[in-house]
């Protein structure tokens, strides 16, 4: 499994489609922004800046919190070791923890200001970190939207997401990426929930490519979780290939022939990706072993193309709110090893 669970309500409709803008996804997108300097490999770790990217009243995995979680000098600690241990992307996931200029009603008790938030993006260049945003807009994951997580696909919600990319955008200086998020909006993620949201068909997709269409109008490269393919194999035949994917798989077989055909698939999935030509950024996670990010590494280098291998990414799934000191601090001591 990914992460946590999570949530949402289905507000969707003709009429809601109708007010949002019509997307041409071949007309619009197939030239995408321009191509992303390859660089250097990208070696990143995820971390959670915002905590409410799951949950649904009492019956979350990880229940809501209404404060911000981090204390600042573990945040330091975190990220001066990052840069000590040779990587050199910070994905953060921001949600609740910024007080938006354009919705502060989002905001936490004890969120970072915008002024705040750009002098630590200072203090990480200078570390050697590319700071790059996301903002997780898949309806299983959007406990942090607040109010506009039950809008789902109406034009109010249009109009608050196109705002906070723009501004979000705009803080990071227009990153190189910005991740979207896009993962597990499915039945079986949310099945425990009090409001379950799950966008489907034409509905997902128009929604899917506003997204992508807002994040390339401001400059910026849309990146997402893959798991949508793992059952909705269409998706790389209209997907735009301005996409960067990260396909995520936390697991220790990378047997091809394996009997676990789930497994099967997910590891396919890396492959299938390469063959359609998008560019990659592969995830692990220490998050139930030790050995996947150093497995998941081996196996990309040697199974996929290097021109769209753009690097990797290391994530841990535990938070700050959890006091995960030590499972956080090992994740960038195993993406280390797996680097040098």
């Amino acid at each position: 499994m990914h992460k946590r669970i999570t949530r949402r309500n289905f507000l969707g409709t003709t009429s809601a489609l109708a007010a949002a803008p019509l997307l041409s996804p071949l007309a619009s997108f197939a030239q995408g922004t321009q191509a992303a300097p390859k660089g250097p490999a990208i070696w990143s770790l995820l971390l959670h800046l915002g905590q409410n990217m799951w949950g649904d009243a009492s019956t979350a995995y990880t229940p809501p919190v209404d404060y911000m979680t981090w204390d600042y000098d573990f945040w330091k600690e975190v990220t001066e070791t990052m840069a000590q241990s040779g990587l050199n992307m910070v994905v953060i996931d921001l949600g609740e923890a910024i007080k938006y200029e354009s919705h502060p009603e989002i905001a936490t008790k004890g969120a970072w200001s915008v002024e705040q938030l750009r002098e630590d993006l200072a203090r990480l260049r200078k570390l050697g970190l590319e700071p790059i945003p996301k903002l997780n807009f898949s309806a299983c994951h959007d406990l942090w939207l607040g109010e506009y997580a039950r809008m789902v696909s109406t034009k109010k919600y249009y109009e608050v997401c196109s705002d906070l990319i723009k501004e979000v955008t705009e803080i990071f200086d227009k990153p190189r990426f910005f991740h979207l998020g896009y993962d597990e909006e499915t039945f079986g993620h949310q099945r425990t929930y009090d409001y379950i949201v799950i966008r489907q068909n034409e509905l997902w997709k128009h929604d899917f490519l506003f997204f992508i269409n807002e994040c390339e109008k401001n400059q910026t490269r849309p990146w997402i979780w893959a798991d949508y393919y793992w059952n909705h194999k269409d998706f790389l035949n209209w997907a735009p290939k301005s996409i960067v994917m990260s396909n995520w798989y936390y697991s220790l077989d990378f047997d091809l022939n394996s009997e676990d055909k789930d497994n099967v698939n997910y590891v396919q999935t890396f492959l299938d990706l390469d063959k359609a030509g998008f560019d990659q950024i592969p995830t692990g996670s220490n998050w139930s072993n030790d050995e996947n990010f150093g497995l998941l590494v081996k196996f990309c280098k040697e199974n996929l193309s290097s021109e769209r291998l753009l690097g990797y990414l290391q994530t841990n799934w535990h938070f700050e709110h959890e006091n995960p000191k030590q499972h956080i601090l090992n994740s960038i001591k195993l993406e280390a090893e797996a680097k040098y």
